[in-house]
């Protein structure tokens, strides 16, 4: 059990995907403009990764090794036209507004490197803990960049009024500018610097062996 722990704890934090690996920035920037479409998208992402590292644990032991990065692109794949289906058939309006970001799932880095340096290598139970480590680490993440930008450009968080507009006698006025893809690079980099800061606070460095060679 300490196993499964330690393979959905470690993205969280120590090794978040985004701003400890850098990886699937790209994505992160594209659909953190709300709150809700960085949820959906890192929902999504997360049920590809968790799925995609189940089969390719399951099918390790007889993927040739010659051929194993064209079926695990395969595998993910499929998964992720599964994934774009079910979106377009039970959240039209979100899966339009994402639109071809969740093909583009298919590129994402965070998959195919959990597949290639995890599954093929570790046990069902912990390349799915893995899987769904990485897939909520990522959410976060997107989940606070669009949740940032759209309270400051609107005002509101999923249609939860917070700040009073002054357009109806309040007192904040819209910050459009962070609706701009720049921003999203700027608050992304901002958050990815906090976290690194609490990650040097609260991950100790592995104390060094005595008798160490010198």
């Amino acid at each position: 059990m300490s196993r499964l722990t330690t393979a959905f704890r470690r993205p969280l934090l120590e090794e978040n995907p985004v701003s400890v690996q850098l990886l699937g920035i790209c994505s992160a920037l594209a659909v953190t403009k709300s709150l809700a479409a960085a949820l959906v998208m890192g929902a999504a992402l997360t049920s590809v990764l968790v799925a995609s590292n189940a089969l390719i644990s399951l099918l390790r032991n007889v993927i040739p090794h010659a051929t194993r990065l064209v079926l695990q692109i395969t595998i993910i794949a499929s998964l992720v036209i599964v994934t774009d289906q079910v979106l377009a058939a039970f959240a039209p309006k979100m899966s339009e507004q994402l639109s071809i970001f969740v093909s583009l799932i298919i590129t994402n880095c965070i998959i195919l490197g959990r597949a290639e340096a995890f599954a093929m290598t570790h046990g069902v139970g912990e390349s799915v803990a893995d899987g769904l480590g990485n897939g909520v680490g990522y959410t976060l993440l997107l989940a606070a960049v669009g949740a940032v930008r759209e309270l400051l450009t609107q005002g509101a968080v999923l249609g939860f009024s917070l700040l009073p507009l002054t357009k109806d006698g309040g007192w904040f006025e819209p910050l459009q500018i962070l609706g701009l893809p720049p921003a999203g690079f700027f608050l992304i980099a901002l958050f990815i610097w906090l976290t690194r800061l609490l990650r040097q606070r609260l991950v100790k460095p592995a104390p060094v062996a005595s008798g160490a060679a010198r």
